[in-house]
């Protein structure tokens, strides 16, 4: 038998015969283990309670050997550094398990001990790379740091007698960072492909990463870094070893802010926003204050029921901090089982004359609470939070400057953003201005809302029944009593969410009762209204789709332009006949110049469809023209703009579309459009980005929610493309159409939506009419000198014209970008 071969036939699996079984197996300590049984067909390797292999099954290692010449398992397994664990290393002997398996029946289990320091010594390479070659990587790059990097490693882990190795082994599952200048967190959360592939970030950014575009934090931009200073262009080493060797020293510009950051090994790009976006000199604060001729009380409601103190009290303390001095804190506990609770509220009511407790005799759920701690209020205006959440130091301080700036300002939200139970704060929600549509599909006014006490106690308060929405409920109440251009969004963080076990903030469905009470209100709210709609929960819980009935049918008058392209004409057509529900519709298919035999025959084919009207328009191309011109002879109240080159998806497409055209309130009507790969095409338009407008969400996978899920639910845009829209006819001629002078090809959807928005009217897009779009196939790129010169000309036109509207959407916000389509922060 071989020497390094431990031979045993003491397991306690050891089925009893009269011949044992025969077995052995190396040390795994030294990073390889081999072994053999006889009559096992294959093996598996256990450590710490996590299979490292499976299946493990003969090879040539022991074939001749006369120990082993019977046996049908005999292999040889190498350890890779990838499939180590780094809280193995937190003691010195792991618990490992080798179990061999004759067929399906296990016939061995034999426990090992393993020495993690020998362990961790041992291996060679991570995912069958070298570890010394990628160690010789991250040594070349001059950026290692390792003390840096030992200052992270917690007291009695073990660790490998060369450090920089002990980085790449346990990096990917520590999160720890090589140097101060590169976050492997960060790197990790911005780019999951390398995590999911297994690869050490820090090896990944030098090898490629940075080549790629990719930053090694918040703060470093190699992309800009190389644009900003082109004598790089050559320079041998990576451009953040450059930044760390001489740039910094330089003041070389390596990032999109301007502000001088603070070092910060754990930045994030939320930190990053609040850094240059959230300071307010003090100065400045004290001398609104100072200059405020309105000082109105704000009375901040607060129901109580059995928080932890420690949220308790942080919630408190932010009313407490408020730079705004004219407020009262209106706290009604709902009978908590914790009795500390009144001791607390009891303490700080003693402490702050602001402090208002009332002490419920029985627990009658947080609308109840709600109203007690309404019968409190005295000031002005009224201002809900919660009792675990907190506000921002100036809430109330932006919320008065308001209300002096706007005097006539009945109801005032703002941004939010949560906050973790170790108070880390994350995911901002900058929201849209008043968006009705987007409230009716979801609360997504809910922090900070501050209301006019006298019409919150007009309406009753809280109502009870719609407990988990009556906050909601509340709103959508208020709202029938107030001029909503009256309403202000502060697009700042004003309020910090708390996140914890069973809190809204933490999940979609940590309340499953909340889409239930959300649907009752809604429900309510259009009875008062005397509308005519039903409600049902949206694509998921705590979003909601309102359908709204469509009377009498109206005519639909689907208008497709064309240009040849028989197959793709021939496919929007027939997708359209075959799969729409809704059949009062007719077809205007007008031909623009074709000369493909193939495609005017078809033209003619077609044509003599009933649902379908073939008009000839034989002039230059025109987008423009060609729509009015055909508006012209449509038959129906409701006219289609719709692209050749779509295709319908789900048949409810134009039942949809047109249930909100119909509305009288509604203006353009667009909907979700597809590339053939299921990514998104068009999700509603967004003004401003890359100069005049751009798409929302484009290339967002097919399935996702998008940010705050506004890829799920319906909403007021300011505009929405042309391929597929509908409007009412008496509106489209009442803002005289499309633009068929200045706008002949492009922005012409986007100026028509922004006219008929000026008239009066909500353009809206749903995510519930779906259908794909090739874009633009038959007429091709704008990419000779005379379309770059007619884009560029209508570029200019839409600025000068709708310079002051492009430079703020409504519907989105200032803290979002308007550089990519993303809803990623400025």
């Amino acid at each position: 038998m071989n020497s390094k071969l431990k031979s045993t036939c003491d397991s306690e699996t050891v089925p009893a015969q009269a011949d044992p079984l025969k077995y052995s197996f190396q040390d795994l300590s030294l990073g390889i283990f081999q072994g053999w049984c006889d009559k096992a067909t294959h093996a598996r390797l256990i450590v710490e309670g996590r299979i490292l292999a499976d299946d493990l099954k003969v090879n040539a290692l022991y074939k001749g050997q006369t120990e082993v010449e019977d046996s049908a398992c005999a292999f040889r397994y190498t350890l890779d550094a990838s499939t180590l664990k780094s809280y193995w290393f937190k003691k010195s002997v792991l618990s490992g398990e080798v179990v061999f398996f004759n067929e399906q029946t296990q016939i061995v289990a034999h426990t090992i001990n393993i020495d993690s320091r020998k362990l961790l010594n041992s291996v060679k390479n991570y995912n069958q790379v070298p570890l010394t070659d990628i160690g010789q990587v991250i040594l070349e790059s001059q950026l290692w740091d390792e003390a840096y990097y030992l200052q992270q490693v917690p007291a009695h882990e073990i660790l490998h007698e060369s450090k920089v190795i002990d980085y790449i082994i346990k990096s990917v599952y520590t999160g720890r960072s090589p140097c101060e200048q590169f976050n492997s967190q960060y790197y990790a959360a911005k780019n999951p492909d390398v995590i999911q592939s297994n690869v050490n970030p820090f090896y990944h950014y030098l090898m490629c990463g940075e080549k790629e575009g990719r930053r090694p934090s918040a703060y470093f931009n190699p992309k800009l870094y190389l644009d900003y200073n082109p004598d790089l262009s050559n320079w041998d080493l990576s451009l953040l070893a450059h930044l760390v060797l001489t740039g910094l020293n330089e003041g070389r510009v390596h990032n999109e802010f301007i502000k001088i950051q603070q070092a910060d090994a754990a930045i994030d790009p939320y930190l990053a926003w609040r850094l240059n976006n959230e300071p307010i000199p003090y100065s400045e604060v004290v001398e609104n204050l100072q200059g405020f001729k309105n000082n109105p009380i704000i009375s901040i409601v607060v129901p109580v029921y059995n928080p932890p103190i420690e949220f308790l009290i942080r919630c408190i303390e932010s009313v407490k901090s408020q730079s705004y001095p004219h407020w009262e804190l209106c706290l009604a506990d709902d009978k908590s089982p914790n009795a500390e609770v009144r001791k607390i509220l009891k303490k700080y009511a003693k402490l702050d004359r602001r402090i208002k407790v009332k002490n419920r005799r029985s627990n009658g759920h947080i609308s109840a609470a709600s109203n007690s701690a309404l019968e409190l209020v005295t000031g002005e205006w009224v201002a809900l939070l919660d009792h675990d959440d907190e506000l921002h130091e100036h809430a109330l301080y932006h919320v008065v400057n308001v209300l002096n700036e706007q005097p006539k300002t009945q109801f005032i939200y703002s941004d939010e953003d949560k906050i973790t139970e170790d108070n880390q704060r994350f995911e901002p929600h900058f929201k849209s201005d008043w968006n009705l549509d987007l409230l009716y599909s979801q609360n997504y006014i809910s922090h900070l809302g501050v209301y006019r006490a006298d019409i919150v106690k007009q309406i009753g308060g809280f109502r009870e029944g719609v407990e988990g929405s009556q906050d909601y409920d509340l709103l959508l109440r208020y709202s029938r009593e107030i001029d909503h251009s009256h309403i202000v969004h502060i697009p700042k963080v004003l309020y910090h969410w708390r996140v914890i076990d069973g809190s809204t903030a933490m999940a979609a469905d940590g309340k499953t009762y909340t889409t239930d009470a959300g649907i009752k209100a809604l429900e309510d709210h259009f009875k008062e209204l005397g509308q005519s709609v039903s409600v049902e929960q949206g694509k998921h819980a705590n979003i909601y789709k309102v359908n709204w009935d469509i009377t009498d049918e109206p005519l639909v008058s689907l208008i497709i332009p064309t240009y040849n392209g028989q197959d793709i004409t021939k496919q929007a057509i027939d997708s359209i006949l075959g799969k729409t529900i809704y059949q009062n519709y007719e077809i205007i298919l007008v031909d623009n110049n074709s000369d493909d035999p193939e495609a005017l025959a078809y033209f003619d084919e077609i044509g003599a469809h009933p649902k379908v009207t073939l008009l000839k328009y034989p002039f230059p191309f025109n987008y423009s023209a060609i729509n009015n011109f055909a508006v012209s002879h449509a038959k129906g109240s409701i006219v289609g703009l719709i692209n050749n080159d779509i295709e319908v998806i789900n048949p409810e497409w134009l039942t949809e579309m047109v249930s909100h055209a119909n509305r009288d309130d509604i203006g353009c009507v667009g909907a979700m459009l597809y590339y053939s790969n299921d990514t998104i095409q068009h999700a509603g338009v967004i003004l401003g980005i890359g100069g005049v407008a751009g798409h929302s969400h484009k290339y967002f996978e097919r399935n996702v929610n998008g940010y705050f899920s506004r890829l799920k639910v319906v909403q007021n845009l300011s505009a929405v493309t042309a391929a597929c829209l509908l409007v009412r006819k008496e509106i489209f001629e009442s803002v005289n159409g499309l633009n068929e002078t200045d706008l002949k090809i492009a922005f012409n959807d986007v100026d028509f939506c922004l006219k008929v928005q000026k008239a009066g009217y909500r353009n809206l897009w749903t995510p519930y009419a779906e259908l794909y779009h090739y874009e633009s196939i038959s007429r091709g790129a704008e990419d000779n000198p005379e379309k770059v010169a007619r884009f560029n000309k209508e570029v200019d036109y839409m600025i000068n014209n709708w310079d002051e509207t492009l430079k703020k959407d409504l519907y989105y916000n200032e803290n979002l970008t308007i550089e990519k389509e993303d809803f990623s922060y400025v």
